[in-house]
């Protein structure tokens, strides 16, 4: 069984303490990121609401966003996108 050192205490952590750590740690994280999702609903609500784009065209621009984003940006899958916003 693995064990750690807690820095408070110096007393071993068991895997499953760990465990439980990273669930409340997970658990707070996600709580904290409530309003940002909440804020993206309501941004594209708003220009949907306001016409400035249709859901379709956000969705086609959050995957161009998505591919630069995470590094692996595919020429090609983006161009087809942006295709599909003109």
């Amino acid at each position: 069984m693995s064990y750690s050192v807690d820095n408070v205490t110096d007393k071993p952590k068991s895997r499953e303490e760990r465990i439980k750590d990273f669930v409340r740690s997970m658990a707070a994280v996600d709580q904290a990121m409530q309003p940002f999702r909440e804020q993206k609903i309501d941004l594209k609500r708003n220009y949907v609401e306001n016409q400035w784009l249709s859901r379709e065209d956000m969705k086609y621009v959050t995957k161009a966003y998505n591919f630069a984003k995470r590094g692996d940006f595919d020429l090609d899958k983006f161009v087809e996108a942006f295709n599909k916003v003109k």
